[in-house]
This record gives C-alpha cells, structure tokens and sequence, in this order.
C-alpha cells in the first residue's frame, strides 16, 4: 500500500494468516514460516487490525481483509491486479483506491523521480 508517498506494507492478523496459509501449500509450512518472519521484520511494514468489517467486496468476501486494513490504517492505495477489487472505483465512501502493479509503477515514477 501507499501512504503518504511512502511505500508502506501493512499486515494484519488475518491476512498474515491467509499469506501463511498459501505459502504452507504451494511450498511448505517451512517456507511460509521464513518469509513472514522476513516480511515481518521489514522496516517497511506495520501491523494493524481494522476493528471495522465493511464488506465491500461481494464477488469475494475474502478480499475485504484487504480493504478494511486499507481503510483502517488511512492507505493512498490498495496494489492488486485482483478483478473483484475493480468494484472499488465506484464506491464513494468509505473511498479506497485499488490500483494494478501497472499503475503503481508510474506512480512511483512519479514520486520518486
């Protein structure tokens, strides 16, 4: 997510949870357990609960994980090339802007040249 111009990565309880639950079963619970220590350790990321569930995302309830810690930790942007998050652009409020990879990259040419 970006905040303020600054590349921030913003975890939560549930969605460290789903990171674990993916990289334990693509590669190993080994695996997922070396690469949430590191991104946990990362001096970009934070930890945050969002307290309010909004349920934005019908297509894929999972997703609003996302979106509630966007909102709860004031992110600029959500970075995903996931389809269900396209609903977003015509949500006024609570307003989160989901963004492609593609995107983000001209937005970070443009904050940081």
């Amino acid at each position: 997510m970006l905040r303020n111009d600054k590349l921030v990565l913003i975890l939560s309880n549930e969605i460290i949870e789903e990171y674990e639950e993916k990289l334990a079963w693509f590669y190993s619970e080994y695996f997922a357990e070396i690469v949430l220590d590191e991104l946990l350790n990362l001096p970009l990321t934070e930890q945050t609960e969002a307290f309010y569930k909004w349920q934005l995302i019908e297509e894929d309830k999972d997703d609003n994980k996302f979106i509630d810690v966007a909102i709860a930790s004031n992110a600029d942007y959500i970075i995903t090339n996931d389809k269900h998050f396209k609903i977003l652009h015509n949500i006024t409020f609570p307003k989160v802007q989901a963004i492609t990879i593609q995107e983000f990259k001209k937005v970070i040419e443009n904050v940081y040249t």
